[in-house]
Formats: C-alpha cells, structure tokens, sequence
C-alpha cells in the first residue's frame, strides 16, 4: 500500500474526518499562538531596549516627569509600562502626602503591575498547553474509530484477509501520529516561551528593585533636606 494522504482522506468516514480537521484546527492554532508571541516578544524587546537607552540618563538626574513621558512613549515596552505606573504613583505621593510613602505607593503599584504583565506576556499559552495534552488523545480517539470503522467493513464484506485487515488499521493509525506531529511541536514551543517569559520577568524584577532603590534613596535625601531646611 502506498502512502497517499489523499487516498486515505477518501476512505476515512465522517467521524475520522472530523477528527481530523479538529487536530488541523489545533495545529492551526498553536502556529497562530507561537508567531504572535515570537511577534510580541521581538516588539516588546526592541522597544525596552531603546526606553531603558533614554530612561537611565533621567533617572540619574531624578527628572521623573521626564521619565512618565518617555515611558508614555514606548507602549509596546513591559519595562516602560512598568516604570511608567511605578513613577505616576510615587510622584502623586510626593505630591499630596498621606498615610503611605511615596516608595511604598510604588512598590504596591509595581507588584500589581507585574502580575498584569506576567498574564499579558503568558497570553495564548494556555492554547499551546492544552493542545500539548489534549491533541494525543484525540489522535487516538480518531485511530479507535478509523479500527472499529475498519473491522465494521470486514464484518459487511465477509473478508478477513490480512491485507484489508492492515490497509484499515494502518489508515486509522495516521490519526494518532497526526494527533503526535500536533501536541510534540506544541509542547517544546511551550517550554521555549515559558523559559522566555520567566527571563523577561526576572529582568523586571531586577529594574524594579534598582527604581525602586533610587526612589529609597532620593526619598531618603529628601527627608533630611526638609528637616535641616526646618531646624534652620
């Protein structure tokens, strides 16, 4: 028997049929998943790149209003959006003092905002793991069905011949190894952009420790300027 796909789409029933064009429409979508997270991430890349370029001067002369501008810039940029939440909520302590620090309303600000970005850069991804689980067993529930539609046309025809036995089982075996070729790629792309994930948010983390000392130490110095001014 010769390896035509076309011949064993004609001879698969409607269930096998289904079966598969469920497994394309997964694969379909784990290829949409990746390419617009490899997308995302190439964007998000070039743009924190360049926003941390132009933020570190501002930053080492503590022009905040500056910095909120150019982060306001570089939307495509987790870093600058980061940043941008991180400095609006200490410059409105600054501004009208209350029960909480400055530097505490940033932190508080930059925890929730690194939870909303660790959802943004993991979105999709539940696609690709679910696929990765699921598309085996239905390859396999396609390959169950392609073998009981198989030995239902032996029973009809009254053949028990090795060869048609083979012929049936062997086409109802694409199903699982389409079900394989969907959830492997699936799982590793998977893995890839979770280890990526992680990366960018240890990244963040480390940017948000360093503005957030900054602002501890700008804080700092500013609290000791007020109480001389005042002791003068």
């Amino acid at each position: 028997m010769t390896f035509d796909l076309v011949a064993i789409w004609a001879h698969m029933g409607l269930l096998a049929r289904s079966i598969a064009f469920v497994l394309l429409v997964m694969a379909v979508a784990s290829v949409g998943v990746v390419v617009e997270r490899f997308i995302a991430f190439a964007r998000s890349g070039a743009s924190s790149k360049a926003f941390a370029a132009a933020a570190m001067p501002l930053i080492e002369r503590w022009q905040l209003a500056k910095l909120v501008k150019t982060a306001q810039a570089h939307k495509a940029s987790p870093l600058a959006s980061l940043f941008e939440r991180m400095t609006s909520s200490y410059l409105r302590g600054v501004e009208k003092p209350g029960d909480m620090t400055p530097v505490d309303l940033a932190r508080n600000e930059a925890a929730r905002r690194m939870e909303a970005t660790g959802a943004e850069l993991r979105r999709g991804m539940n696609v690709l793991a679910s696929v990765g689980s699921v598309a085996p067993f239905v390859g396999l529930l396609g390959t169950v069905v392609g073998i009981i539609g198989a030995f239902q046309a032996i029973g009809v025809s009254g053949s028990a011949g090795l060869s048609s036995v083979m012929a049936g089982i062997s086409e109802a075996l694409i199903e699982t190894a389409f079900g394989l070729m969907v959830a492997i790629p699936a799982v590793l792309f998977y893995n890839y952009l979770s280890a990526r994930v992680a990366g960018i948010e240890l990244a963040l983390g480390r940017s948000m420790g360093e503005l957030l000392d900054e602002m501890e130490n700008n804080h700092g110095k500013k609290h000791a300027q007020d109480s001389e001014e005042q002791a003068a």
